[in-house]
């Protein structure tokens, strides 16, 4: 795998086995819903944002009355900047011992403050080679419906693939195996791969 060195846009405070949450540095620029990201040697499927007040209870007010646009709310009040904060929960599908990647879950979660890498597409075309991480991911505890946010992570690593097709299809085919038992929802992420959305 190639080192990730130049896209760090966020930093972990608060991990688990199964799951990471990470702060952006910079208000709203995070990564899509389903991106694949990677701290230290885990990887992760991002499965929720939010962007919230720092201060827990305390809930960002209205400031936009005489304002003619959303971005001269910013610039008349420049502390907003320091009062919000955009995160992301990605839920963990994999981690990378000596070279190779494994797709299950980590002996030890993610450290507070590990810095937080948006995958390369070369990263995202190795790790995307094998569906065994698509189990995990339908049986994660996330706040997201697991349908949307596999429909959002096949789509975006469909982009990377040479042949996206064959991929789409093979990632169905795993997906039908493993829901076997539930057909509804197996139409129902079959139905929002197809979209490129």
């Amino acid at each position: 795998m190639s080192k990730t060195t130049n896209n760090k846009i966020a930093e972990v405070i608060e991990a688990s086995t199964a799951q990471f949450t990470a702060q952006c540095y910079e208000l709203y620029e995070m990564p899509p819903l389903g991106a694949l990201v990677k701290t230290g040697d885990i990887f992760g499927v991002v499965a929720n944002e939010e962007t919230t007040g720092m201060e827990p209870g305390r809930k960002p007010i209205a400031r936009g009355k005489d304002a003619a646009t959303e971005e001269a709310v910013y610039k008349d009040s420049p502390q907003l900047k320091k009062l919000l904060r955009s995160t992301f929960t990605a839920a963990v599908v994999g981690y990378c011992k000596d070279g190779k990647i494994h797709q299950y879950l980590p002996p030890q979660p993610a450290k507070i403050h590990a810095f937080v890498y948006l995958c390369q597409p070369e990263e995202v075309d190795e790790f995307s080679k094998s569906f065994s991480w698509l189990n995990i991911l339908i049986n994660s505890a996330i706040s997201v419906p697991t349908e949307e946010v596999i429909a959002a992570s096949l789509r975006q690593m469909s982009r990377v693939r040479e042949d996206s097709h064959s991929f789409m299809v093979a990632a169905g085919k795993e997906i039908a195996n493993i829901l076997a038992s539930n057909i509804a929802r197996v139409k129902n992420i079959l139905e929002k791969i197809r979209h490129d959305g």
